[in-house]
């Protein structure tokens, strides 16, 4: 529901309405932000990760009532499914979805393994913490896990353990990328179309596959180009190019490093004062280890800011009025995993911080 405030009012207002409300809850509220978040809702955020680092923070809070999450639809429903009974989660605007996770459903996932069962192939779930509270339920269900770009080469590891094919969904190109990196061969990896009988494939192709990659990515990931990065490499030689693993196979191949939200981080943290880095991800995160950095060269890998539209939809009025309503005790915008899901979901998370 759009919060019934004046949309004409001054951002500073919003702010210190926002910082008033906030220090009245107090310990009540625990407020995590996404480091996509744009910086005037990342400001109120009292624990900032990547999904992994959130996920992990959740679990650890149980003394805050509400856990008002500053990122996407999926992360919520995930902080929902790891919260205690007594916690309540939050979105601010139950708009902010994932074009990614939408790319996998349930009802797709389930045809998958329909179809896969009559050529008596039953693979393991690898499903990234960008999907749906359902499929994640259908991960832990299935004996599988979840993982995150953090984590995906530990959790990839084990799945390759398990002595089954691994189907990793929703994003081929994470799966692409850090298989690849663990020594697969790209001829063991088929591409899983959910558009097409069979995902595309033949029952030969299908049977053949250790890895079956669902086809599936994210928008602002898919904006990075090998021209992008050629063009900054002529400009400065010795810029270094980092980018994150669910942009393409050709632009990971490219730069000279690939990680998680975190990993770039900590790389930029640690780099030399004076080098030099273009970097492959959502822009707010690439300017804000700018101005954190300023004896650093740090831009966005294209010329294009590639800012996480979902994710942007959570501005300051809707933090603003989801804390006051807490204020006067009403709880708006409530993310609620049903309960069959949940014990279902948890199962694959839980398997995930255990291997994490």
């Amino acid at each position: 529901m759009e919060p019934p405030c004046d949309p004409r009012l001054p951002l500073d207002e919003v702010l210190e309405r926002t910082a008033a409300a906030r220090a009245e809850l107090g310990e009540r509220v625990l407020i995590l932000g996404h480091h996509y978040q744009r910086d005037e809702v990342y400001r109120f955020a009292d624990l900032a990760g990547d999904s992994l680092g959130l996920a992990r923070q959740v679990s650890a809070h149980r003394d805050a009532e509400f856990i008002v999450f500053c990122g996407v639809h999926f992360m919520a429903e995930s902080a929902d499914i790891l919260a205690a009974d007594h916690q309540t989660v939050i979105l601010p605007d139950l708009g902010a979805g994932c074009t990614l996770a939408d790319m996998a459903d349930l009802p797709q996932v389930q045809r998958a393994y329909r179809e896969l069962a009559e050529l008596s192939i039953d693979p393991l779930p690898v499903s990234y913490v960008n999907c749906t509270a359902a499929v994640k339920a259908l991960t832990g269900e299935r004996g599988g896990t979840i993982c995150t770009s953090s984590n995906a080469e530990k959790v990839f590891r084990w799945a390759l353990e398990q002595e089954r094919p691994v189907l990793t969904l929703p994003d081929q190109h994470l799966g692409r990328n850090t298989f690849h990196r663990m020594g697969i061969a790209l001829a063991e990896m088929t591409l899983w179309d959910p558009a097409q009988p069979l995902g595309g494939l033949t029952p030969q192709r299908a049977g053949a596959a250790r890895v079956l990659l669902w086809k599936g990515h994210c928008a602002v990931h898919q904006q990075f180009t090998v021209a992008q990065v050629q063009r900054w490499r002529r400009q400065n030689p010795t810029l270094r190019v980092i980018v994150h693993p669910e942009c393409s196979f050709e632009v990971v191949q490219a730069a000279d490093l690939v990680g998680s939200t975190e990993f770039i981080r900590r790389t930029i943290a640690d780099a030399e004062p004076g080098s030099a880095w273009a970097i492959g991800t959502e822009h707010h995160l690439v300017n804000r280890l700018s101005a954190q950095y300023p004896d650093r060269f740090i831009t966005t890998l294209t010329p294009f800011a590639c800012q996480c539209a979902t994710m942007f939809r959570i501005n300051p009025r809707y933090l603003m009025w989801v804390l006051e309503e807490l204020v006067e005790g009403r709880v708006r915008n409530a993310i609620s995993v049903p309960e069959a899901q949940a014990r279902q979901a948890v199962v694959a998370l839980e398997r995930m911080l255990a291997l994490s």
